[in-house]
């Protein structure tokens, strides 16, 4: 049996956000596996406050965090795990530091990936969430969120949103109908202005790879928003580094191949 490679994202501890404005959370999916990004360096566990983004469970938050859901539901009260709300402060006990949580599906709809920046100096999953619904939106227009330090969330940390959850259709690139056969993936930052973090690029490397290879989308097919035939957008910014992304993620592909040769002989 083949063995897949887990990649490692130096990820901070989650911090409290300053107001927690509470909305139920709508039913997940399950998926076909889930992918967990470890850190990796040794790490001190602490108390910390997490505040519940869209699509997040206690079963994902305590994975986040490698604590136990009847630890997390003991220390803040909670009779029920479906009683979560969205934007609700949690106690964590005892939590390593925070890990990105990768759900995969069963889906031959994912051809393409697309890269997008929100444009903004700030924001995660919550923020954009809610900024979107006062569009007229459903919810998070993106499929994945890579923070970049703000907001409570460290940076280059991964948040999978409810859209991709529920396996619906994106709301993030309507040219060429990219929303219906896209994955949308959002960087906090402007970069037409500024530069891709070291760690949200990691970040973005792990997480193009993992879906490309789960929904076997070639390289060619990662596009910017703005590559997209008839988008008309900087999107995502003039400093986006594509050739790195590009020459990142050939050899990510040449060192899974070597492995995998190496297994099946």
């Amino acid at each position: 049996m083949k063995k897949i490679a887990q990649f490692a994202v130096i990820v901070g501890l989650a911090t409290v956000m300053g107001s927690c404005t509470t909305a139920r959370l709508q039913s997940t999916y399950y998926p076909a596996k889930e992918m967990i990004l470890e850190p990796s360096t040794s790490f001190v566990r602490r108390d910390i406050v997490h505040t519940v983004a869209p699509g997040e469970t206690l079963w994902r938050i305590g994975k986040m965090y490698d604590v136990g859901v009847r630890d997390i539901m003991r220390a803040n009260r909670l009779r029920k795990p479906k009683s979560l709300r969205m934007g609700q402060c949690l106690y964590i006990p005892q939590a390593a530091p925070l890990r990105a949580v990768v759900p995969l599906y069963p889906s031959s709809k994912w051809r393409y990936i697309i890269v997008h920046h929100s444009a903004t100096g700030e924001g995660n999953a919550l923020t954009f969430h809610n900024s979107h619904r006062l569009k007229g939106w459903e919810s998070v227009g993106y499929h994945f969120i890579i923070t970049n330090g703000t907001k409570g969330k460290s940076d280059g940390h991964i948040e999978a949103t409810p859209r991709w959850i529920k396996q619906q259709n994106g709301a993030h690139c309507k040219a060429a109908d990219m929303n219906g056969k896209s994955i949308g993936i959002c960087l906090v930052g402007d970069f037409s202005r500024e530069r891709v973090s070291k760690k949200q690029m990691e970040s973005l490397v792990h997480l193009v790879h993992l879906l490309r290879k789960h929904y076997n989308i070639p390289l060619y097919r990662v596009m910017g928003h703005g590559d997209v035939p008839g988008a008309i957008t900087e999107c995502p910014g003039k400093y986006f580094p594509w050739g790195k992304l590009q020459e990142r993620l050939i050899v990510v592909d040449r060192a899974r191949k070597r492995t995998f040769g190496r297994f099946s002989e």
